[in-house]
């Protein structure tokens, strides 16, 4: 795994976000992101709700969602779990990369279906970026998606993420776009 560094600050609030470590009353929704068909139609479908669970009690919640760079996006006033931001490295080893070496950042996020369409995505997204651009060095940060979701194509593009290439995992075309991690220092395009 890359030791190259992410993003370290444990939580960012916005105007409707807070964005922060997973904890014990996250599984539930955490359970429902991998279980959810909507949610994960993009994604390789549905996994079977027992298989997560056992996941979850074998491993932790901190052992999974407790990672530099990994945040539960959570109503700012409730602190109900909306969904799940991840900025990481793009292992190396997987197709999809804009160096040689491999090893940038990646932009991935989840939310619950009944959160879509509120522009939250762009909203944590946005705060993580910006965070980022002032903490790390200049660098390429990927997104990257099926083709075939037009939403989250979109939302990158609306982040001001560019498509670079396309390439075939998971037996489908997938999209890869780009983006100068300081550009978010000024944000993102307004649209």
């Amino acid at each position: 795994m890359n030791a190259l560094p992410t993003l370290s600050t444990t939580e960012l609030t916005t105007d409707r976000l807070r964005l922060r470590k997973a904890h014990d009353a996250d599984v539930d929704g955490l359970i429902e992101l991998q279980t959810d068909p909507q949610v994960r139609a993009h994604l390789g479908g549905p996994r079977p709700r027992e298989v997560v669970q056992q996941y979850f009690d074998a491993y932790g919640i901190s052992a999974i969602a407790g990672a530099p760079g990994t945040y539960v996006i959570a109503d700012k006033e409730t602190d109900q779990l909306l969904g799940t931001l991840v900025l990481d490295r793009r292992s190396a080893d997987v197709p999809g990369h804009v160096t040689e070496e491999g090893g940038e950042l990646e932009l991935t996020y989840l939310l619950r279906h009944g959160s879509w369409g509120a522009g939250l995505a762009f909203e944590a997204a946005t705060a993580v970026l910006r965070a980022a651009a002032g903490e790390l060095p200049d660098q390429p940060v990927l997104a990257v998606t099926q083709t075939a979701n037009e939403r989250s194509l979109k939302l990158a593009t609306r982040l001001g993420f560019r498509p670079v290439d396309t390439f075939e995992a998971f037996d489908a075309e997938q999209t890869l776009a780009a983006a100068d991690l300081h550009s978010f220092k000024a944000g993102p395009p307004a649209l």
